[in-house]
């Protein structure tokens, strides 16, 4: 019996490593040259920020350091903070002798069915538009930091390929014992779930986003039903993305231009972040829960079972699975410049993400879900 589970695991990885997009490969970058258009179109940056004190103020800086030809103006929504969140941002931008460019308003109130992140978005882009009309609009968060050209090469990106949306995935802070086990996998796990190669492919069904860095084409977002039609999803970026691929061609790319300040000092740290929002991935459906549960053994926990209590078949193939997961595991660990021998230890922190998957679903039956910062969306989130 385990020889035959163990084969259905090593058939699982011969799909994943040959035709699943290549994703293992981590190559889709913002590393490749773009034209520069033959104008430069107006863009509006909204922030949505909830008691951001640690990193409002090098987020908004690094945002007016932005060396973009065209016009740039930026509006910081400050989500009922309580931590001088928003004066913190005026310093900033009066710091970068930009207070003429930045705009930082409060957010009035939480309307039943929306989660905070959208309404903010949705009140910053109302805003944006009440001044200007925008081509685009960058989305980002207030622990994410630019390199000066991000807008430039984001907007180039976008315009070379008609792209409605064009994100990149910030790379995330990997300084902790709890971040160098758990990132590289998370991204690792993401591209696996959403292989980028698929997403910029207009004929395939895939869409995905990255949330700290969104550059939308705002008629495009119009006619997608603008943040009102996904006023209740907390896994925003990737409903957006799913929307607007509806209405053209989008792209996900990783990046070392734009990184993310955040940090997950301690495994309850990370287990928040990965629990708030884990259920509603799987449309807070049982049924779906219990499936990527065993998928997630049968991929993942087999192997190493295999090897070090099967014998025979059983354990040769355990043996190479496991030998495999741990090679294609490399290119993210070399781009987070973490130790190669983390790769044997991928079976492992698939079990910790298991056990998160469990907690999410236990928060949702407890009405805890998509907890962050105080607040509570168990019963705003519907499946979108």
């Amino acid at each position: 019996m385990l020889s035959v589970i163990a084969g259905i695991s090593f058939l699982i990885w011969l799909y994943l490593t040959f035709a699943r997009g290549n994703f293992w490969t981590s190559s889709i970058r913002d590393s490749t040259s773009v034209t520069a258009p033959a104008g430069w179109p107006a863009v509006a940056i909204v922030i949505p920020a909830r008691n951001e004190a640690a990193s409002i103020g090098a987020s908004v800086a690094s945002l007016m350091r932005q060396d973009y030809r065209g016009s740039l103006r930026l509006v910081v929504v400050d989500d009922d903070s309580d931590d001088g969140t928003a004066d913190l941002a005026k310093s900033a931008a009066m710091s970068a002798n930009a207070e003429e460019r930045v705009t930082v308003i409060s957010s009035h109130g939480l309307p039943s069915g929306w989660t905070g992140k959208m309404w903010a978005v949705h009140q910053g882009i109302e805003t944006a538009e009440a001044t200007a009309k925008p081509e685009y609009f960058l989305l980002t968060d207030a622990d994410i930091v630019h390199a000066p050209d991000v807008v430039s090469w984001l907007v180039a990106k976008a315009e070379e390929g008609r792209l409605v949306l064009t994100s990149l995935l910030a790379k995330l802070r990997c300084e902790s014992l709890a971040e160098r086990i758990h990132v590289p996998a998370f991204v690792f796990f993401f591209e696996m779930l959403y292989p980028f190669a698929w997403v910029q492919k207009r004929s395939s069904a895939m869409a995905a986003a990255a949330g700290g860095c969104m550059l939308v084409r705002a008629d495009a977002l119009a006619r997608a039903g603008k943040i009102e039609s996904m006023c209740g999803a907390l896994i925003d970026d990737c409903t957006l993305a799913k929307k607007l691929k509806a209405e053209g061609p989008i792209w996900l790319g990783l990046t070392d231009r734009v990184q993310s300040l955040r940090a997950y000092e301690t495994f309850s740290d990370v287990a928040g972040m990965i629990s708030r929002s884990a259920y509603a991935q799987l449309k807070n459906s049982p049924l779906l829960l219990a499936l990527t549960i065993v998928g997630l053994a049968i991929t993942f926990l087999v192997p190493p079972f295999a090897a070090i209590f099967g014998s025979g078949l059983a354990r040769y193939l355990g043996v190479a699975v496991w030998a495999a997961m741990a090679l294609l595991f490399q290119p993210t660990l070399r781009f987070y410049r973490v130790s190669p021998l983390w790769g044997v230890a991928l079976p492992a922190i698939a079990l910790l993400y298991s056990a998160y998957t469990l907690d999410s679903a236990y928060r949702h039956i407890r009405k805890r879900g998509g907890g962050w910062k105080g607040r509570v969306y168990a019963d705003a989130l519907k499946p979108q």
